[in-house]
């Protein structure tokens, strides 16, 4: 997942909800609470995302988007935008709520706007880093981020199992996976629709046929225009009569118009300026608002922090408070498939 070498500084931007959801439910740090029997695992576990990946990419400067909690400019424009999830676990629900705040404590350049979300952060990183002249890593388990792929902007999605099975997404790769251009991507995802944001797409377009019909006319208007041009077969050869005809009718082009607007990410968010974001951070800072939250983290966060990558287990730093462990779950060895971090 190496990132080519460019003289170019490199913005490392993290999507902190996507990735606290998933080390919340990868549980690998066992389930831990702080002193006050707070939940922190999922929070333990965005640090760990961030410190593997900043000593495997080696950026210049981190940044990390969270959703806007109690407001959303989507769910005003569509209500049934995601308004089929359940209601998060309570414990999930802490944790999401005091990650940006502990975030801030230890240094780490950390964005959240009002009815706005992570995604819009990420797309609004990628447009100041090209704007500045620097790459971008946007790091994230959603699809949602291939939209703001380009030359200079790769997207680091993790999958089951972690940091060690995340793919890097480049304009050459996604052609490979998906069979579209990174500029063909809004319109593929909203002719397959996103179910897990409840966003239904246009009836017998899976992703197969997505790719087939942008591969074929370059656009949803080109296929629309020979469609309306008399020249229809050359769609039905492409995704089949029926498929076709979804595409023909009028509840398609509102079907694709809806998605276009809600999955269109917000890429003129204020921001930091990115030197403000820059590495290292203070390391003892660091440590100590970790710690204070029961999260014991060292040699790890070398990247960080401006030290050198271990060589071997290091010695043990400093004594900081034990945390303390969830009765409900004693420390064990992750499964295979869940995420180690360290």
């Amino acid at each position: 997942m190496a990132v080519p070498a460019s003289p170019a500084p490199l913005l490392l931007a993290l999507d902190g909800n996507s990735l606290l959801h998933r080390a919340y439910h990868a549980a690998a740090t066992g389930r831990l609470l702080d002193r006050d029997d707070r939940p922190v695992w999922a929070i333990k576990g965005l640090v760990g995302y961030l410190a593997r990946a900043a000593a495997r990419l080696g950026p210049d400067a981190v940044l990390v988007g969270f959703d806007c909690p109690d407001h959303s400019v989507r769910k005003v424009d569509y209500p049934a935008y995601k308004a089929h999830r359940p209601t998060k676990a309570a414990d999930l629900a802490e944790q999401i709520a005091a990650a940006p705040d502990l975030l801030r404590a230890t240094g780490v350049c950390t964005v959240l706007h009002r009815a706005y979300e992570a995604d819009d952060v990420l797309a609004s990183s990628a447009a100041r880093a090209r704007r500045d002249g620097w790459r971008c890593v946007v790091m994230t388990s959603d699809r949602d981020a291939f939209a703001l792929i380009d030359p200079g902007t790769s997207v680091l999605r993790v999958r089951n199992g972690g940091l060690d099975e995340s793919v890097m997404v480049t304009p050459a790769t996604l052609a490979k996976v998906y069979g579209v251009e990174p500029r063909q991507y809004p319109d593929y995802a909203a002719l397959r629709g996103d179910p897990s944001d409840n966003l239904p797409g246009v009836r017998g377009f899976g992703s197969r046929r997505a790719a087939a019909l942008l591969a074929a006319f370059g656009t949803i208007e080109a296929a629309w225009a020979a469609l309306e041009g008399g020249d229809a077969a050359a769609v039905r050869a492409v995704v089949g009569e029926a498929t076709a005809g979804f595409l023909a009718a009028p509840a398609a082009r509102e079907i694709v118009a809806r998605n276009r607007r809600l999955m269109r990410m917000r890429a003129d968010l204020p921001l930091p300026e990115l030197d403000a974001a820059r590495l290292p951070l203070d390391r003892a800072s660091m440590r100590r608002a970790l710690a204070a939250r029961g999260i014991i983290l060292g040699p790890s966060l070398w990247a960080l922090t401006g030290g050198s990558p271990p060589q071997e287990p290091p010695a043990d730093d400093p004594p900081v408070p034990a945390p303390r462990w969830s009765p409900r779950g004693r420390r064990r060895e992750p499964l295979p498939g869940q995420l180690t971090l360290f």
